[in-house]
């Protein structure tokens, strides 16, 4: 794996740069960034954000300017995009700006600790050697090196290089029918609901969603209403049924956490008792968990799996090779869809017939 591997780690590259480091965006991402430049001894320098946010606040105790202002500042400098972006326009911008200035999308945890470095494929390269190898065309083989890549040198060319469309990937190698059983775990406000139901027409057998954020919950009623055979569960995915801490941020990355409101995680196993055709998981990093809490269902029926891989770093090996310890008659895709950082980067499995 390490010899398909082209780049050094992007905090290596921060440590000996004497170039400005200057952030683009606040927020969370931010903070997280900041935090893991801190573990490497490194400053950052200023913050920019895009027109519309600049009110004359401050971030971390710097004045947040325009770009024009830090155009102006600085000669050369080195741009770190700290915010997670998947519209078009804003994408096409901020790829117009790495052909201008050297610019990186630093890849933070997500739903675990430390960085995702060239060390960290080393320490694991068995691992993510077995599931390369287990992918089932050249296409998913090319744009798990590519985002392996990114993540290590936060080069976002890397991203547009292997991007695809879902409606490609739903025409190919993952088609839904019209008598589909679907079971979303991390359904948010219905969102991929909708998604799927627009590749078969409307058409569906039943569908089980699973949403644990209350006021997510909410949304997901709200949105739902009119869809006859639909069930929806307060509840998370887990690999059994146990009440743990949920940090409740009402909105996509709510999660479960060392801290905040208790909830209820059940496994699905134990929640739905029929025949499935297809489960997504999109659920913050407790999709490994979530897996072994379906193995009956897996095993029995070999749904269709679509499995989200951007929340741990090991989700880019535990996660293919946990699906084919289910069932060893899966096929294996990844794909990667347009996204800044690597999010929506995810496997999809369908069972050999």
């Amino acid at each position: 794996m390490l010899e398909k591997i082209k780049e050094e780690s992007l905090w290596d590259f921060l440590s000996r740069t004497d170039k400005p480091i200057i952030l683009y965006g606040m927020g969370n991402g931010a903070d997280m960034i900041i935090d893991a430049l801190e573990s490497y001894s490194i400053g950052f320098t200023d913050i920019f954000a895009s027109d519309n946010f600049v009110r004359g606040h401050s971030f971390h105790g710097v004045r947040v300017k325009k770009f024009s202002e830090i155009k102006e500042l600085y000669d050369d400098f080195i741009i770190l995009v700290t915010f997670a972006v998947h519209d078009k326009n804003t994408m096409d911008y901020i790829r117009q700006l790495s052909r201008e200035y050297t610019l990186f999308s630093p890849t933070v945890p997500v739903a675990d600790k430390g960085l995702f470095t060239l060390d960290y494929i080393r320490e694991h390269e068995k691992e993510f050697d077995e599931a390369y190898e287990m992918l089932a065309d050249e296409k998913s083989k090319s744009d798990f090196i590519d985002i392996l890549n990114f993540k290590v040198s936060g080069k976002i060319e890397y991203l547009f290089h292997c991007q695809s469309d879902k409606e490609e990937l739903y025409h190919t190698v993952f088609p839904l029918t019209e008598s589909e059983t679907i079971v979303d775990l991390g359904a948010y406000d219905g969102d991929t609901i909708r998604e799927f139901l627009s590749q078969t027409g409307g058409k569906y057998e039943k569908i089980y969603a699973f949403e644990p954020d209350p006021k997510n919950f909410i949304k997901l009623k709200n949105k739902t209403q009119g869809l006859d055979n639909i069930e929806l569960f307060n509840i998370g995915a887990w690999d059994k049924k146990e009440t743990l801490f949920f940090e409740k941020k009402a909105g996509r990355n709510s999660r479960r956490g060392e801290s905040g409101t208790a909830q209820e995680f059940d496994a699905v196993d134990n929640v739905i008792n029929e025949k499935v055709t297809f489960i997504k998981m999109d659920i913050e990093g407790s999709e490994s968990r979530a897996l072994d809490g379906a193995r009956e269902l897996i095993g029995k029926y070999k749904p269709k799996l679509y499995v989200c891989a951007y929340h741990r770093k090991e989700d880019m090996f535990r996660l293919p090779l946990k699906i084919k310890a289910l069932c060893h008659d899966y096929k294996i895709y990844f794909r990667h869809h347009p996204y800044i950082p690597a999010w929506e980067s995810n496997f999809y499995a369908v069972a050999e017939k």
